[in-house]
């Protein structure tokens, strides 16, 4: 699960947008929330129950991305920014929690016993490489030795690392390119990547039954993963350029309900002629999650308490989005272990290993995240002038 994950303090002096702050948090919770079960599911063999779709956080995160960054740097090249500067900016905030992200995931797999799903057990030094790929953002190939976990996944260690991969991409395309397209071309451009993106998800393309693609290295899922990353990143930036807002009461708990909703309707059933769940996942990418971006940017939050409420939801989002899956490879093995597949069964230990990854994505952002990106944007970033 990227994301806009930028803050005032490392991307520039401009206002913020509280509620979106907030709403990205609310998504991070929810994909929490999602994988608790989807280790149910995992660990069973069974569909994903509760809440189904909560995948489609990252989709709503690379909305939000390509709207803050639009909104942050759009006007400011040429003037006081250049593509090095820009670079450093978005390193400098994303890639300390994806090194965190992997120190966990390499003392987790080794708390678990260096074990593959299937019992082979991994050296030592395997986890090491996978550590160091990791820490340098290298995606692991299918079947490798350095795959520790043996399914597939782009980044072992820390599976949802998958979505920050295509974030980079990303924001390197905005950088080179996308930036300087006009608004017109970027609208033509988005709508081109709205079309590919609907035959794929409608059509099933990837053959899951989902739109749940990218955290795997075969062609299938990087084209999926880019989809899902271009299409609602290009739909930010044009959202940005384009925005007015509109007068909305209660924007937060509005969209912050449409998200709970549409994240946990059930998984619809029906692949011929076309994948009746894909379009439903199309439908919410295209049309829903950009209304509630353009929504969330419209509110304003009304007082002290809910300003202190959107913000810590905004500054715990990143932390909690990469530290939070490897605590959920230890709850999936404890749930295989004991062959327990249901939330009833085992609601108290659920429930614990959810807070305590909020918990800890708190302590992570305050005692690890922002001193490092505060010390890295005084050596690195330019000082600007009083």
């Amino acid at each position: 699960m990227s994301k806009i994950y930028a803050s005032a303090a490392f991307t520039d002096s401009k206002p913020h947008y509280n509620l979106l702050d907030g709403l990205r948090g609310v998504a991070a919770l929810l994909v929490v929330w999602y994988h608790i079960f989807e280790g149910y599911a995992f660990a069973g063999g069974t569909l994903i129950e509760s809440i189904n779709h909560g995948y489609l956080a990252v989709d709503f995160f690379f909305i939000l991305s390509g709207f803050v960054i639009g909104y942050a740097y759009d006007d400011r090249w040429g003037k006081s920014l250049t593509l090095k500067d820009f670079f450093k900016r978005r390193l400098i905030r994303l890639h300390p929690m994806v090194v965190m992200g992997a120190v966990l995931g390499a003392i987790t797999f080794l708390i678990q016993g260096s074990v593959q799903w299937d019992g082979t057990h991994i050296a030592t030094s395997m986890v090491m490489v996978a550590l160091l790929l990791t820490m340098f953002f290298i995606p692991a190939i299918p079947g490798a030795n350095y795959e520790v976990r043996g399914n597939g996944e782009m980044f072992p260690l820390n599976g949802p690392s998958w979505s920050l991969f295509f974030e980079y991409i990303g924001n390197i395309l905005y950088a080179l390119f996308i930036r300087k397209l006009s608004t017109k071309a970027l609208m033509v451009l988005t709508v081109l990547l709205g079309i590919a993106l609907t035959w794929f998800a409608m059509f099933d393309i990837s053959g899951y039954g989902s739109i749940g693609v990218g955290w795997t290295l075969d062609s299938v899922n990087f084209l999926g993963g880019a989809l899902r990353m271009l299409f609602p990143f290009t739909m930010g930036m044009l959202l940005s350029r384009n925005f007015k807002p509109i007068k909305v009461r209660g924007a937060f708990w509005i969209c912050s309900a449409v998200l709970l909703v549409l994240f946990t309707v059930p998984y619809i059933e029906g692949t011929s002629p076309i994948s009746w769940n894909g379009l439903y996942e199309a439908f919410c990418i295209i049309v829903i999650f950009p209304i509630l971006v353009w929504m969330g940017a419209s509110g304003n939050t009304t007082d002290k308490r809910s300003t202190q409420i959107c913000k810590f939801l905004g500054d715990i989002s990143f932390p909690l989005y990469i530290v939070h899956y490897p605590f959920m490879y230890l709850f999936y093995a404890w749930l295989i272990k004991n062959q327990l597949f249901t939330f009833a069964e085992t609601w108290q230990v659920a429930l614990g290993v959810y807070f305590w990854n909020i918990l800890l994505a708190y302590i992570v952002l305050r005692v690890y995240d922002e001193p490092v990106r505060k010390w890295l944007a005084a050596h690195f970033l330019k000082k600007k002038s009083k």
